[in-house]
C-alpha cells in the first residue's frame, strides 16, 4: 500500500509535536520532520499556508490538516488511514 507524502513541522519543546509524531509512528507511515525552531521564515510560511501560529502542523499529500488534535480526531473518526494511504481506494477523508 502506497503512502501519501507526510510532512510535519515541529519545535523541539512542543508536547503536541511529540504526540503527533508518536501517532504517525504508530501508523507506520514515513514522514519528513521539519524543525521550525528559531526559523522565522518557516513560521511565517506556515502561518500563510495554514492560518495557524501553532505547531505541529501536519501536511498530508501537500495539504495542511492541522495539528495533533486535528489528526487524532481524524484517526478516531476512521479517516486518517484513508488520507495516509490514498491508493487503498478509500474516499478522501478531507471531503
Amino acid at each position: 500500500m502506497s503512502a501519501a507524502p507526510v510532512k510535519i513541522y515541529v519545535t523541539g519543546s512542543c508536547p503536541y509535536c511529540f504526540a503527533a509524531i508518536r501517532l504517525l509512528d504508530q501508523k507506520g507511515v514515513p514522514y519528513e520532520r521539519v524543525s521550525v525552531d528559531g526559523d522565522r521564515a518557516a513560521r511565517a510560511w506556515l502561518l500563510q499556508e495554514t492560518g495557524q501560529h501553532t505547531v505541529p502542523q501536519v501536511f498530508i499529500g501537500g495539504r495542511p490538516y492541522g495539528g495533533y488534535t486535528d489528526i487524532a480526531a481524524l484517526d478516531r473518526q476512521g479517516k486518517l488511514d484513508a488520507l495516509l494511504h490514498p491508493a487503498s481506494g478509500e474516499p478522501d477523508a478531507g471531503q
